[in-house]
C-alpha cells in the first residue's frame, strides 16, 4: 500500500496544437483519397447529449434515462483544400467562377495535437479522426488593410453520423494515442492515413474504425485476407 502522490515529476502531462490535417471527401458512396489542409488553426470538439432525464414513481426518484450522444466539432482555419468546395456547398460555373448554397458532401477527417509533459514537450501526440461530418455554411468577415492586418479566419460547425465498430456502439470519432500504440502498427496505419511515396506507393485513405482496430490489434493482414476471400 501507498498514499496518493500528485504531480510527479513525468507525470504533469497536457495536450496543444493542431496540425496535419487531412481531408477525406464521401463521393460515390466511399471516401476518397484524403488531401492536405493547409492552414487549420482550430478543432474544437463539442459532444452533446447524454443528459439525463430523472423518473420518479413510489414517491421516489425510480431511474434515470440518458440521452443519445451526439459528437460535433468547430474547424477554423485560414484557407481549405479546394477539394473541400463541395463540402462547403460550393460548386463551378466554368474556371475560376463559383456558386454557393449548393448540395453539401460528407466527408471525413484527421489531424494530430501533440503530447506534453513537465520533462518532454514533444513526448508524442494524438491522431483523432472524424467521421460522416457535415458542414454548416460559415462566416466570411472582410475588412480593410490597415496597421493592424489580419487574415481571414473560416469557421465552420460540424455535425455528424455516426458508423458501426465491432462490439460498440457506433461512433462519429476515433483517437489514437502514440505513446501507448505499438510503433510498427503506428507507422502501418499512419501510412493509410497519409499514404506513401514511390512506385508501389499508397494512396492517403480514412480506415473504418474495423481497420483500425486490425491494424492496432495485429491482425490487419489476416482481416484484409478474409475480406479478399
Amino acid at each position: 500500500m501507498s498514499k496518493i502522490k500528485w504531480d510527479q515529476t513525468g507525470e504533469r502531462f497536457y495536450e496543444t496544437g493542431v496540425s496535419k490535417g487531412v481531408l477525406y471527401p464521401y463521393l460515390n458512396g466511399a471516401y476518397a483519397k484524403g488531401v492536405a489542409w493547409n492552414g487549420l488553426t482550430a478543432v474544437n470538439e463539442s459532444p452533446s447529449g447524454a443528459e439525463a432525464t430523472p423518473l420518479y414513481a413510489d414517491n421516489i426518484k425510480y431511474l434515470n434515462l440518458i440521452s443519445a450522444e451526439e459528437f460535433g466539432a468547430t474547424v477554423e482555419a485560414y484557407t481549405y483544400p479546394d477539394e473541400f468546395a463541395a463540402c462547403n456547398g460550393e460548386a463551378s460555373l466554368g474556371t475560376g467562377v463559383t456558386i454557393g448554397q449548393q448540395k453539401r458532401v460528407p466527408f471525413g477527417l484527421s489531424y494530430q495535437t501533440k503530447i506534453g509533459n513537465d520533462v518532454d514537450a514533444d513526448l508524442g501526440y494524438k491522431i483523432h479522426l472524424i467521421y460522416g461530418a457535415l458542414a454548416a455554411p460559415s462566416e466570411k468577415d472582410y475588412a480593410t488593410v490597415n496597421d493592424s492586418p489580419e487574415a481571414i479566419t473560416f469557421s465552420w460547425e460540424l455535425t455528424t453520423t455516426p458508423i458501426d465498430v465491432p462490439n460498440m456502439k457506433p461512433t462519429a470519432c476515433l483517437t489514437i494515442d502514440s505513446t501507448k500504440v505499438d510503433a510498427d502498427k503506428l507507422t502501418a496505419l499512419e501510412e493509410i492515413l497519409y499514404g506513401t511515396d514511390g512506385e508501389n506507393g499508397k494512396e492517403p485513405k480514412l480506415p473504418t474504425p474495423k481497420e483500425v482496430i486490425a491494424i492496432i490489434n495485429g491482425n490487419a493482414n489476416s482481416d484484409n485476407a478474409n475480406a479478399e476471400g
